[in-house]
């Protein structure tokens, strides 16, 4: 893509510079959309200058460039396109518009490193529906073009805001950007050599600053629905957003374990809050305090009902044979087990990721769609009656 306030040594401004841009990369295979304006911001910014010169941007960017995506920010540092609610933009052509919005810890200042994350989390993800996420649900295109943390690891602020994004991008499911690459400039802010702390590479661009990042986002490197995928029927996903895996079962004998999500099952969500592997009569089952999750086929007992609960919808709660409530967890070797719910509220300074889990829709085709089917066809035998006598043992 091309921002028209970048990639030109030639000085040139409004609807001329635009046409100037797309017309230079007019059937360049590579270059697939233009942004048109970054960041608006400052006190002359306004709704009214913002559909006159965005719409006239547009138009002259599809006057020299047909096949060019036209990519639309919007106001205070591209955070704000809540205008847009009631007034759709007014062009001459259509299918071809996206929208774009970016989204940091420090867009909320301090909020994520002051409050508890839960709390937070269900605040900004909220927000960012209300400003801008409503588009999704009006049928527009819209990505994240810029967001990204520090990596060094030690920004709280940053840390804690990051496994909320994940899981509000698994759950839309939009596309994103990353800032940034770079992990150094030639020259920056009057510094020579400048270190980029949001670089996903070194200062000398060598190796990586994190690997757990890259782990963390990889999951979403591909879509989990929607044009180019592989389709199956619409199933879930259980995503563990603070590592990048989801919950998956390698064998009838092995514990439930976080691993690649494209290793997933395929999960139905019942109106009666049942997880249960999609065409199997399994479902998810929590047993004791600290014990492993497991499958059974007793779906029935309040142990077999899951509801997401926190401001932030990513704890999934469940009752103990004991009555006690319990929230799903990671344990030993990245195992998955029920604990205590923790983090809900207040506590400021407690960190709720081990336990946030999002149920994301998908329909990419899972590699263990097989061992799906073979649970299936294990229950679908003479005796499977008997078996269902003995379903905490499954």
């Amino acid at each position: 893509m091309v921002s028209s306030v970048t990639n030109t040594s030639i000085r040139i401004s409004g609807s001329q510079g635009l046409t100037r841009m797309a017309s230079m990369f007019n059937g360049v295979p590579n270059v697939v959309g233009m942004s048109l304006r970054n960041e608006l911001r400052g006190p002359k910014q306004n709704v009214n200058d913002w559909y006159s010169y965005m719409q006239k941007g547009a138009e002259a960017v599809h006057s020299a460039n047909p096949d060019v995506i036209v990519i639309l920010s919007g106001l205070n540092y591209d955070k704000d396109l809540s205008f847009l609610r009631n007034r759709p933009v007014d062009l001459t052509f259509s299918g071809k518009i996206v929208f774009e919005v970016h989204w940091y810890g420090f867009t909320d200042g301090q909020a994520w490193k002051n409050g508890n994350s839960n709390q937070v989390c269900g605040r900004v993800v909220d927000n960012i529906m209300r400003i801008s996420g409503f588009l999704l649900d009006q049928g527009w295109p819209l990505f994240v073009s810029e967001f990204g943390v520090d990596q060094r690891g030690t920004n709280v602020n940053d840390n804690r805001y990051l496994g909320c994004f994940l899981g509000a991008a698994a759950e839309l499911d939009f596309d994103w950007a990353l800032w940034t690459l770079v992990g150094s400039y030639y020259f920056r802010q009057g510094v020579i050599g400048m270190n980029e702390y949001y670089g996903v590479l070194n200062w000398d661009w060598r190796e990586t600053r994190n690997s757990t990042f890259l782990q963390q986002i990889s999951a979403l490197q591909s879509p989990f629905r929607g044009p180019g995928v592989s389709k199956v029927h619409l199933h879930k996903v259980i995503f563990h957003p603070s590592t990048g895996l989801c919950v998956l079962r390698k064998s009838m004998l092995d514990p439930l374990r976080l691993g690649p999500c494209t290793e997933s099952e395929a999960w139905n969500y019942s109106p009666q809050k049942i997880l249960s592997v999609k065409g199997t009569y399994f479902c998810l089952q929590t047993d004791d305090l600290a014990k492993p999750a497991k499958l059974g086929i007793m779906c029935t007992d309040s142990n077999s009902k899951w509801e997401t609960i926190s401001d932030s919808k990513m704890h999934l709660s469940s009752k103990a044979p004991n009555g006690a409530a319990v929230c799903l967890d990671i344990g030993f070797n990245n195992t998955i087990v029920t604990s205590n719910c923790k983090c809900l509220s207040k506590d400021n300074s407690c960190d709720p990721e081990s336990q946030w889990f999002k149920l994301v829709n998908s329909t990419r085709r899972s590699t263990m769609t097989k061992t799906s089917s073979l649970f299936s066809s294990i229950l679908n035998f003479p005796a499977r009656d008997f078996l269902w006598k003995f379903s905490g043992s499954v």
